[in-house]
């Protein structure tokens, strides 16, 4: 299977360079992460899916897994598991190392949002006199 058009420019690099330092922002001169990296269900969907005129019950029958378990993931309610992944790969020729990337980036950044609710502070050694 060849994908023929990967709209977000960061993740076609990703894609195209199979190199994770290429997710960044559109805008190279700012250099930064992307704040908000889509779910891969999404990319699976557009790019891959939907490229193909399958329904999500066809692909499910392609992936070998139910198409409530696909749906969910495609929707983003479901993270991508690594035997997920692989069955995308050998389905669709996707590289499974790409995917589980994605998934990374997409943990990173909607943990990241969630930084201010926690009260940790950071740990300081406390010098014990006495020992040797």
């Amino acid at each position: 299977m060849r994908i023929r058009n990967i709209t977000h420019r960061g993740l076609r690099r990703l894609f195209l360079r199979d190199d994770p330092e290429e997710l960044t922002t559109t805008r190279p001169e700012i250099g930064m992460r992307m704040l908000n990296p889509p779910h891969p269900g999404r990319f699976v969907r557009t790019e891959v899916i939907e490229p193909h005129g399958l329904t999500v019950a066809a692909a499910a029958r392609a992936l070998g897994v139910s198409r409530p378990a696909l749906s969910m993931f495609l929707n983003g309610r479901s993270d991508l598991s690594g035997m997920m992944a692989l069955r995308i790969e050998k389905a669709f020729g996707v590289r499974m190392d790409t995917l589980m990337r994605m998934q990374s980036s997409y943990d990173i950044a909607r943990t990241r949002r969630r930084e201010a609710e926690l009260d940790v502070e950071p740990y300081r050694s406390v010098a014990v006199s006495g020992l040797p």
